[in-house]
């Protein structure tokens, strides 16, 4: 995980960028793994971990309203978890996570495995849907992953600044 925190932390530097994370089933492992490399204070700015549905609203500004209408585990939650991780600090980057890691809580409709993740930039913000498998802590660690390397992406294909 270092190397994918590595690259990521050279294209926020030369960018000149700060991230800030918002993760739920996550629980702050996306923090975790960035600020295991030395020097993150250069380029990571805070995370905020909104494991409940008040915290999403309290830390974030998520609706309540978009959390009864779409539930916690959505696009339209995850994507507001993002910008309100920007409105709310001073990063220009951002990645939230929300989802259902087991194992319990999951339902037909959203199974255990289900992650809504979402990347703000300066040029757009974007979501994606996995379903990642195995146990509660391989589908932690699988987000993880995803969530570092399509931000990594993402910056990849901006604009240079």
């Amino acid at each position: 995980m270092l190397e994918s925190c590595a690259l990521l932390a050279a294209l926020l530097l030369r960018k000149g960028w700060l991230l800030v994370t918002a993760e739920s089933c996550t629980g702050g492992l996306i923090a975790a793994a960035c600020t295991d490399l030395a020097g993150s204070s250069n380029w990571f700015e805070r995370g905020f971990v909104t494991y409940s549905n008040a915290a999403k609203g309290e830390l974030l500004g998520v609706d309540a309203a978009l959390i009864d209408r779409h539930g916690a585990v959505s696009e339209a939650v995850v994507r507001a978890m993002a910008s309100g991780a920007l409105a709310h600090s001073r990063a220009q980057v951002a990645v939230a996570v929300t989802g259902v890691a087991g194992p319990g809580g999951g339902s037909a409709e959203k199974p255990v495995g289900t992650v809504w993740l979402a990347w703000a930039t300066p040029m757009g913000l974007y979501s994606e849907l996995k379903h990642f498998h195995g146990d509660r802590a391989a589908v932690r660690q699988a987000a993880v992953r995803h969530a570092l390397n399509r931000l990594t992406q993402h910056i990849q294909t901006e604009n240079p600044s």
